[in-house]
């Protein structure tokens, strides 16, 4: 059995009874430290995974002295420039024995997520298409667009309404569209939603700024 175990900043791979030397730890020498930062543990081919940690695992060690390590050099040169500097190092260490590697019980091992179901797109709705009711002599795009937003997108629709109720959309919507006349849209609008568009000519061609002659 083996663990994966975070120790003073540094992860380590220990097993029962190994001797690591690891960067000084606060204690005295003989004493127990115990270190809960498990991120991985094998046991005899059973691998449990933390998320970062490994819930309830822990590793256990008895501190057998304190040392320093090797002296490393460091030294700094510049060319040409009459510059060097050299300093030694060594590191403060501990050298500890795993005594124990607890994961059993209480260890719970990662969850694996389950893969999301993929979200099904939603259907599109279907719209009734507006009808282009510029094609009607006198509704320009600014009044179209005010029939549009008052819910008459077709020409079916705009043959239903009074002219009187028409007028006072486009009054309501613009004081600019007041003074269009809408006698003939709702005629208009029959023909043109019946499909008839030689008579729609025919009766456009006899109006006189909205007004048939």
């Amino acid at each position: 059995m083996y663990a994966i175990v975070e120790i003073a900043g540094q992860q380590f791979k220990v097993a029962k009874d190994q001797k690591v030397y690891v960067h000084r730890l606060q204690g005295e020498e003989g004493s127990k430290v115990t270190f809960d930062n498990v991120l991985l543990l094998d046991d005899a081919g059973s691998v449990t995974l933390g998320a970062p940690a490994i819930e309830g695992a822990s590793v256990t060690a008895q501190i057998l002295s304190h040392l320093k390590g090797d002296k490393v050099i460091v030294f700094k040169k510049k060319r040409r420039k009459g510059y060097q500097k050299k300093n030694g190092h060594r590191q403060y260490l501990s050298e500890i024995q795993i005594e124990s590697i607890a994961g059993s019980g209480s260890v719970k091992a990662a969850k694996k997520e389950a893969p999301k179901a993929k979200a099904k797109k939603a259907a599109p709705k279907k719209s009734s298409k507006a009808d282009d009711l510029k094609k009607i002599e006198g509704a320009g795009p600014k009044a179209a667009e005010a029939l549009v937003n008052a819910g008459l997108d077709t020409f079916a629709k705009v043959a239903k309404t009074d002219a009187a109720k028409l007028s006072e959309i486009l009054t309501e919507a613009s004081s600019r569209l007041s003074h269009i006349v809408t006698d003939t849209w709702p005629k208009q609008a029959a023909l043109a939603a019946d499909g008839k568009w030689d008579e729609l000519k025919e009766l456009q061609d006899r109006l006189d700024g909205g007004i048939e002659k």
